[in-house]
């Protein structure tokens, strides 16, 4: 007799993001799957594979509570995990952030983490010990240097790292694994999706680099990427392991980003600044600086 299929809930399945592409692959090694997102219409390619859609606005406490009626009623009331996806980006210098706008992505990447996990948790506790809370996060909630011009994302990431510890800790006695999923370099639409459109403002201090500013803005998507198929299909062996490990690190330039960790502070800023444009920046100004010292005199 086989066993029965495990299911697991993905946030964040708009087409051409790695929600969708977590979603096919999970598809793929036999689990049900159950994706959402906040618009339906954009959720074509998992719905074309026959994957179950339902909506979810992580931001809107009615949804949540309709999604979780929802599941419950697919399933019975059981889930074996729950991947946390929906997130956005958001690229610009910090001296030029707009704190409103800030607050907002935190919101969807940080706060929404607490209020879908406390909802779903009876259905997670349901599937003990076969339960699993993925918080997928980012490279650069280690490294911030990795995504420079991104610091409140990356303090976002920083923060959803820091909840996922803590989950570890606090759902450890009731059988419910919390795993970290640390996301480096993937080809995905996510850059299209940032919060702010990436433009460096009229005033901003460096405007005076202003060209080799915006390719630094830009360069929210490192070249050769990795392929979000490849991606998606090595998370999902990875979440399939009985004990899947607690931190998972997938896709490009992670490997640097875990070395980061044991080097000193700074130590692969020469590096990243030479992928990302911001060393080419950093030139830019200091010629731009020197003139106008120059001329002072």
């Amino acid at each position: 007799m086989s066993s029965p299929k495990r299911t697991v809930l993905i946030t964040g399945c708009s087409d051409g993001g790695m929600g969708s592409a977590l979603a096919l692959s999970f598809h793929k090694a036999n689990w049900r799957v159950l994706t959402s997102a906040r618009n339906l219409t954009k959720t074509t390619a998992v719905s074309a594979a026959g994957i179950e859609t339902l909506q979810l606005d992580t931001l809107s406490a009615s949804s949540i509570a309709s999604a979780v009626s929802r599941v419950t009623e697919l399933t019975g009331g059981t889930l074996n995990c729950i991947v946390h996806n929906a997130g956005a980006g958001f690229t610009m210098p910090l001296s030029d952030v707009d704190v409103a706008q800030a607050k907002e992505l935190f919101d969807l990447n940080v706060f929404s983490i607490i209020t879908v996990t406390q909802a779903f948790l009876p259905l997670l506790r349901n599937a003990a010990p076969d339960a699993l809370l993925v918080i997928h996060t980012s490279g650069s909630s280690q490294t911030a240097g990795m995504l420079p011009f991104a610091g409140v994302y990356n303090a976002s990431k920083a923060a959803a790292a820091a909840l996922a510890e803590t989950f570890r800790i606090e759902l450890a006695p009731f059988g419910i694994r919390t795993v970290n999923l640390l996301t480096g370099a993937v080809s995905t639409n996510f850059g299209a999706n940032r919060v702010v459109n990436p433009t460096l403002p009229a005033d901003s201090m460096y405007a005076i680099a202003r060209e080799e500013a915006q390719v630094v803005m830009d360069n929210t998507c490192v070249p050769d990427a990795s392929d979000a198929a490849q991606w998606a299909e090595q998370v999902v062996a990875d979440l399939s392991r009985r004990k899947p490990a607690y931190w998972i690190w997938r896709g490009k330039l992670v490997t640097p980003v875990w070395l980061a960790g044991f080097l000193p502070v700074g130590a692969l800023d020469f590096v990243m600044g030479g992928i990302t444009g911001l060393s080419a920046m950093e030139k830019r100004i200091r010629e731009v600086l020197r003139g106008e010292k120059d001329k002072a005199v």
